[in-house]
């Protein structure tokens, strides 16, 4: 009989608040009672009513029911992770029975809305944009405000507001900003600066407008970055370091100079994240491991017309430039932060933002295994996370995405892009990408998306909430003051 992949059970538990039941399934990946093949009776259920000790523990489901408040809150974003990116890295790492450790392992699991606002002086002002960006979907969970494509935690009026960081750091907490992508990008960005472009990383940047040093403005996205100030900032982008001040007390600078400077410890490879010992406000801890994005994973695979109706699948193909033999891997980095912004002895926790950022950039590019591979390594993130908040017991994990993408499982040969993988179970993966031409960027799309919780304060994503939302279940949770 073959081998079944290990299941999840349900543990229900109702918890009664001013008459209203609620009841909570977990997810958590345990190992099977018995093994049954998938054409059997039950083969391929997911629930059991069968108790074990590997299940989550009512204990656990009634604190993340009637506990609201929490000592600290890891956010993790999955950039572009539709319910069919999960799917399509599901399905290709574990098979179609199996179970994602990380991502699927939140007991108490909802759907939230996505969608944009037009920009003021537009002729649809104000109203809804259906298929919105990384940067107005960022500003929307870090601000509570919805606001149009392109806008780094400024309002369709371009006014800015605080971000959660800002007001956790502002609080007394300890905050921590990680990411695969270069730490300018739109998900990093919204909780560190204010800026009506996404793409004014430096003060070389043209777009910045109005926003510039030069032009009276707050600055760059980099700059501004220097002065929020977070404890740890881990991901790319180094080159636009090297840009120059045009203005301000550290004109003529180079933001590198302007880092030491101001006291920060910069640090460039594994060996140098792992001998940081503390991260604070005299020694804040700015990473950048690379001039861009962080590689990914996997090689590139390349989708081709027709090419979901392939007759041999590919295999997705180690990636000799990812960074993980140096010791820098999103689950690295996240371990790394937590252990630097955990301090036990403090009065206060602190608030972390992980993000795993090409799942949506190899979407764009149609590359299946690039954004497998990273949808992979966000979920040892989330495991990393998880391990810590059980250990805890006093931390809220929430793990969601900004926005859906363009890939979709498919039966066969479609009109547009396509790939075809060989999952482990020996099956063909059509994986298909119909928004844009070979060449061209995939779009995003507007479906709602998954979000999960573990922890305090948990229940508060369940049903069917929006982005914003997420701001207020987390500042709620951290006793933030809101406006």
């Amino acid at each position: 009989m073959p081998i079944r992949p290990t299941r999840s059970r349900i543990v229900a538990l109702t918890a009664v608040a001013g008459g209203v039941a609620l009841v909570a399934a977990s997810a958590v990946s345990a190992g099977a009672v018995m093994q049954l093949s998938l054409d059997q009776q039950g083969g391929a259920t997911r629930h059991t009513v069968s108790a074990g000790p590997d299940e989550v523990s009512q204990s656990e489901l009634a604190h993340a029911l009637n506990k609201a408040r929490a000592r600290n809150v890891i956010l993790l974003i999955g950039d572009g992770m539709g319910d069919s990116e999960i799917t399509v890295a599901r399905d290709y790492l574990y098979g179609a029975a199996g179970t994602l450790p990380g991502i699927d392992a939140l007991p108490i699991t909802g759907q939230y809305t996505t969608y944009s606002l037009y920009k003021d002086g537009t002729p649809l002002a104000g109203k809804p944009d259906y298929t919105p960006d990384s940067a107005a979907t960022g500003t929307a969970w870090a601000t509570g405000t919805k606001t149009y494509d392109n806008a780094i935690s400024v309002d369709i009026h371009n006014t800015p507001h605080p971000t959660l960081l800002e007001r956790a750091k502002s609080a007394g907490l300890r905050t921590g900003d990680v990411t695969t992508s270069e730490i300018q990008d739109a998900t990093p960005a919204v909780q560190v600066a204010h800026v009506a472009a996404r793409s004014c990383y430096g003060p070389d940047t043209a777009s910045c407008g109005a926003d510039a040093l030069v032009n009276g403005g707050r600055g760059s996205i980099s700059e501004q970055l220097l002065n929020t100030r977070p404890d740890v900032t881990l991901g790319g982008g180094s080159a636009t370091f090297a840009q120059t001040a045009k203005a301000g007390e550290w004109a003529g600078k180079t933001l590198f100079t302007q880092a030491a400077e101001r006291g920060y410890n910069v640090v460039t490879d594994g060996a140098g994240l792992a001998g940081v010992k503390k991260a604070d406000q005299n020694s804040p801890v700015l990473g950048l491991f690379a001039p861009g994005n962080l590689p990914t994973r996997f090689l590139p695979s390349t989708a081709t017309i027709g090419g979901s109706g392939a007759a041999t699948g590919q295999v997705c193909q180690p990636n000799p430039d990812y960074l993980g033999k140096d010791g820098v891997t999103l689950k690295g980095m996240t371990e790394k932060s937590i252990q630097l912004l955990d301090d036990k002895k403090a009065k206060k926790g602190f608030f972390l933002q992980v993000e795993g950022a090409s799942i949506d950039k190899r979407d764009h590019s149609a590359d299946a295994c690039g954004q497998i591979g990273e949808t992979q390594d966000f979920d040892e993130a989330v495991q990393a996370a998880l391990d810590f908040a059980k250990r805890d017991k006093d931390t809220l994990v929430i793990v969601t995405a900004d926005h859906a993408h363009t890939s979709q499982i498919v039966d066969g040969s479609t009109p547009g892009l396509g790939t075809t993988l060989t999952t482990l179970e020996g099956s063909p993966l059509r994986i298909s990408y119909g928004t844009a031409a070979a060449g061209g960027s995939q779009q995003h799309t507007g479906s709602q998306l998954r979000i999960a919780g573990y922890g305090p304060g948990a229940i508060r994503v369940l049903g069917l909430t929006d982005q914003t939302d997420t701001f207020f279940t987390i500042a709620n949770a951290l006793s933030l003051k809101t406006d």
